[in-house]
């Protein structure tokens, strides 16, 4: 497989198509090599339109535990989010370190929350070998990543590199006033990326931007389901 080429066609047939036009983030999933942050067995899969799964027991179509979203997700979130080099940034859910990646090239500084140690310990040789200095990435348990990083807080972006039922009011109010937080909210199969941005002491605004179904974080309360 050429990968340039591969990396092209995924650039000009998946993420272009998808309102994907800032020519920062077109430049950046040029640049930045998504293959090298896909698990070897599945590196074929690096361009292709779908998640990854992450895990040495996931297989192509098994997107039952924590994967890489869609290229195409991946832009348009890093697109809607507008990252300045001044901003810092946390991520919760780290993966691959890709997503990190991304936002550390757009920002001053990223926090990266990962539950699962074998990921994040793969997630910062990733990053290192990506020769990206200005992301960390933190091993929490799934509950601490749910609540966030209230000791490095007021943060001017937050993506939830995963889906919740609902983004908790904790995670909102660790925002700078115009801070952006996103996420993918929802229970499957009715999912939507949504694009929270604070606007006051106590205020936030909501856009929907696209439906899309994404694995679930965990440490995230789910609805209470109700028997009769």
């Amino acid at each position: 497989m050429d990968t340039e080429i591969a990396r092209f066609n995924m650039i000009e047939q998946q993420i272009r198509p998808w309102e994907v036009l800032d020519q920062g983030v077109l430049s950046l999933l040029a640049s930045v090599r998504r293959e090298d942050f896909v698990p070897h067995g599945l590196r074929a899969m690096a361009f292709v339109d779908t998640q990854v799964p992450l895990l040495h027991k996931g297989v192509p179509g098994d997107t039952a535990g924590p994967c890489m979203l869609e290229p195409k997700v991946e832009a348009r979130l890093l697109q809607e989010l507008q990252v300045q080099r001044h901003e810092k940034v946390l991520e919760i859910g780290t993966g691959s370190g890709f997503m990190a990646a991304l936002l550390a090239h757009r920002a001053q500084q990223v926090f990266t929350l990962e539950c699962r140690p074998e990921l994040a310990h793969q997630a910062r040789d990733h990053l290192q070998g990506a020769g990206v200095v200005n992301a960390q990435v933190l091993d929490v348990s799934a509950a601490e990543g749910a609540r966030g990083l209230p000791g490095e807080a007021p943060f001017d972006v937050i993506l939830l590199s995963g889906s919740v039922a609902e983004v908790p009011r904790l995670l909102l109010e660790q925002l700078k006033l115009g801070g952006r937080l996103a996420a993918v909210v929802g229970i499957e199969p009715v999912m939507r990326a949504r694009l929270f941005t604070r606007v006051g002491q106590a205020a936030w605004s909501e856009a929907d931007l696209f439906d899309t179904v994404a694995p679930r974080l965990e440490g995230f309360a789910e609805p209470t389901r109700f028997r009769f």
